[in-house]
């Protein structure tokens, strides 16, 4: 990993597919800084910061040499993606994606972490599957659009630039991230 020729990088899947923590481990391991866009987009009390803050928050983060972007957003693709150099898709299948977001969920929901600006994720808002707040709504909303769309975005001429590596497994993944 310590020959990966890459500073700019974009890591992008499914909600729980582990792109947080893919990116914070090959930004730690590259010596390079970690952006969270969940970070940079929620604001306390889960308020959404409006899209002029959040890119003015985009722009001033990705304006040094190298970083590691975790995250989907699309209303900051056109600042990111011209501006990075590789793009890691973590392209996981939806029962191991619903497995990771199920534990994730109840080990949040129990031991209250917080997470962006004093943030904490509720079970019961979680659990209301037909609820636009739940995550799990969240996944089955967007997982197969994902699975269009994200090729479809590789393959167009602005995007020519990017290098992808697409990992259609955590072992696929791990294997490539190397050893802690």
């Amino acid at each position: 990993m310590k020959d990966f020729p890459y500073r700019r990088i974009v890591v992008v899947g499914s909600t729980s597919s582990g792109k947080s923590t893919v990116a914070a481990r090959l930004a730690a391991q590259l010596g390079l800084d970690f952006i969270e866009l969940d970070a940079l987009h929620w604001e306390p009390n889960w308020t959404e910061a409006s899209e002029g803050v959040l890119r003015e928050r985009v722009e001033a983060a990705t304006r040094v040499d190298g970083w590691v972007v975790a995250g989907n957003y699309h209303q900051v693709r056109d600042i990111i993606w011209p501006r990075a150099e590789v793009i890691l898709w973590l392209d996981y299948s939806l029962p191991l994606i619903f497995g990771r977001l199920t534990w994730r969920t109840l080990k949040r929901g129990l031991t209250r972490e917080e997470l962006w600006n004093g943030n904490r994720e509720s079970l019961l808002t979680h659990f209301k599957l037909w609820s636009p707040d739940s995550l799990f709504h969240w996944l089955f909303k967007t997982y197969w659009r994902r699975k269009r769309e994200f090729p479809a975005l590789f393959a167009e001429p602005a995007h020519a630039h990017l290098r992808v590596i697409r990992f259609g497994s955590p072992r696929e993944t791990e294997t490539w991230l190397g050893e802690p």
